[in-house]
């Protein structure tokens, strides 16, 4: 595998996909240039690969399946940017829908908007929308994201400059589909700017739950002014303001830029990732909900549920193997030897009844660890069991089925989404909108 060029995961509607590659092929050659060997190299391979729109680039492919090389003519075309990573139904049971947005995009709310009726349509009652790294992106593709879930006249965002130009309120107009439909939203320390403002509109409006630990703190709204000599800069103008009239963004003191810039490192520091009790937040700026719930400004949002960073299962071994990213390449290994078994599996359960015994899976792995450079240590390996065969698992799935089938895996050991899962269908839902 490491001096070949592998199709890990194939874009939904890219020109790859819809010419009839598949993940785990193999590319041996473009246009007659070995892509093998010496010639692997990511410069060679990307040079090779990338054209103009429209232009043709011939694939040699080995495929596990088959003895023979295979042929295939790829018209070089616009590459589909998705924002809405991983769509699937994580409580059939209950009826809980999950979606993953990574990003803001031109084309997020259109995307977001059939992922929620696709799931809808699969049995789901409410939905857990996970924010979580997801630093933003463009305003009104936020604003209609919002807007599903308001009923009619509710403050979605609002800006404030000291130029009145500058300030606007977008307001919710009541035809939103999902207007009933129970909904946790995650967010971390890297959920910035778009984000902020979907989990500000949805706290301050008491439309659902907002779970996991506090956000970024980036709530500034920039004009971009271009220079005679096509430089180009960006002025702030305004800040963006959640319905209760918070500001999320985190504070600045003139003088303190390394503090500013620092103030991840310094929130890891001071412990807050793994304590809700150290989390510093300025009393001083008391806001209330539509319902009256205490919120604060000033630094992002703070979630309605704190739940700490896991880290319960790292240990030197699993941070030496994931270094060397043995477990990639492992599950790698492990999905092409059982591909002629998973090529129609369809779902991450009907996957993990095919794979080996948790036991047998974790042996293999040490063993082949051990072979690259990384001795097993059982003490080691041991404490961070679970944590290694959710991520081999994880990452076979996504060989497998793709970068849903990744997160869904993951997603059965994440204490955050774990706990929205929990109380989404729970007493404890509606007690925490209330004041």
């Amino acid at each position: 595998v490491s001096d070949t060029v592998v199709v890990v995961d194939v874009i939904a509607g890219g020109p790859a996909e819809k010419m009839g590659l598949v993940n785990g092929d193999k590319i041996v050659a473009a246009n007659d240039t070995v892509l093998t060997g010496e010639g692997a190299t990511q410069d060679k391979v990307f040079k090779t690969l990338r054209g103009p729109k429209g232009s043709k680039v011939n694939l040699k492919v080995k495929r596990s399946n088959s003895d023979k090389i295979l042929d295939f003519e790829i018209v070089r075309d616009d590459i589909p940017v998705n924002s809405v990573d991983a769509v699937y139904m994580a409580d059939t049971e209950n009826g809980v829908g999950y979606l993953k947005v990574s990003k803001f995009g031109r084309n997020t709310f259109e995307e977001f908007y059939m992922a929620l009726c696709s799931l809808m349509a699969q049995g789901a009652k409410s939905f857990v929308i996970d924010l979580r790294g997801n630093s933003g992106g463009f305003l009104d593709q936020v604003i209609m994201m919002a807007n599903e879930f308001l009923p009619d006249d509710r403050i979605i965002v609002s800006t404030n400059g000291k130029v009145k130009d500058n300030n606007s309120v977008a307001v919710s107009d009541g035809h939103g589909h999902f207007r009933d439909v129970p909904v946790t939203v995650l967010i971390d320390e890297y959920s910035a700017s778009a984000s902020e403002i979907f989990a500000g509109a949805i706290q301050d409006n008491d439309r659902g739950v907002v779970v996991g630990r506090r956000s970024f703190g980036k709530g500034l709204v920039q004009h971009q002014i271009e220079l005679p000599d096509s430089s180009a800069v960006r002025l702030t103008v305004a800040r963006y303001y959640t319905p209760s009239g918070r500001s999320i963004q985190k504070p600045y003191e003139r003088g303190s830029d390394g503090k500013y810039i620092l103030d991840i490192v310094d929130r890891f520091e001071h412990g807050e990732f793994y304590n809700a009790d150290s989390i510093k937040l300025d009393k001083s700026k008391l806001f209330l909900t539509e319902n009256g719930r205490k919120v604060y400004g000033g630094g992002g949002i703070m979630p309605d549920i704190f739940v700490p960073e896991d880290t319960t299962g790292f240990s030197s071994y699993y941070v030496n193997v994931s270094n060397k990213g043995l477990i990639t390449k492992y599950a790698f290994d492990v999905a092409e030897k059982y591909h002629s078994l998973t090529q129609n599996v369809k779902t991450v359960e009907e996957l993990e009844r095919l794979l080996p015994r948790d036991q047998t899976l974790l042996e293999g792995f040490v063993d082949y660890a051990a072979r690259n450079g990384v001795p097993a240590r059982w003490y080691y390996i041991n404490k961070s069991r679970a944590v290694i065969l959710n991520l081999l698992k994880a990452q076979i799935a996504r060989n497998v089925l793709g970068y849903t089938g990744l997160i869904q895996m993951l997603n059965r050991q994440d204490a955050t989404v774990r706990k929205a899962l929990e109380i989404i269908n729970s007493d404890e839902y509606m007690k925490l909108l209330k004041p």
